[in-house]
């Protein structure tokens, strides 16, 4: 083979390359409408591990990375250690645990491989309302699905 061809074979491979190691592998940005929906399930399954009190289930939602960021009260915590660290007490054993339920959410695809998320969270028990306000999430897809990058909750 020529030394054109082989300059033109090894480009194919690298593009290919490149393109099959991005994080979602995927083609091409989700429709809007496929997004919202993927979304929707993700939160809804989130909040059925919150409310059966499985803390792994509901923080397989976050990207098990150092630079994973979690905004809240004032304060930053990076990597997923200390986002769950920040989660634990409200699992342990006899802890008193709101059920959990989102609302109002709306998911916005940031190009092929992320999404910026928007709802209010609402902690409810008997009826009453016991904490809520807004929040936003960076979701990123990978190759094991939507993971959240950031995520800034506030409260009312």
């Amino acid at each position: 083979m020529s030394r054109c061809g082989m300059l033109l074979l090894s480009g194919i491979l690298l593009v290919g390359a490149s393109e099959c190691s991005r994080a979602g592998g995927a083609a091409g940005a989700p429709t809007p409408a496929g997004l919202q929906e993927e979304m929707e399930q993700i939160f809804d399954r989130s909040a059925r591990d919150w409310n059966a009190g499985d803390l792994d289930g509901f923080m397989s939602d976050y990207a098990r990375d150092s630079t994973t960021s979690y905004v809240s009260r004032g304060a930053v915590r990076y990597g997923i250690d200390r986002i769950r660290a920040n989660y634990a007490s409200r699992f342990a054993p006899g802890a008193a645990r709101d059920s959990l339920r989102f609302e109002t959410l709306v998911a916005r695809p940031l190009g092929d491989d992320h999404a910026l998320v928007t709802a209010r969270y609402i902690l409810h028990r008997d009826g009453k309302t016991t904490a809520s306000g807004p929040f936003s999430v960076i979701m990123e897809r990978r190759t094991a699905g939507w993971k959240i990058l950031h995520d800034h909750t506030s409260s009312d």
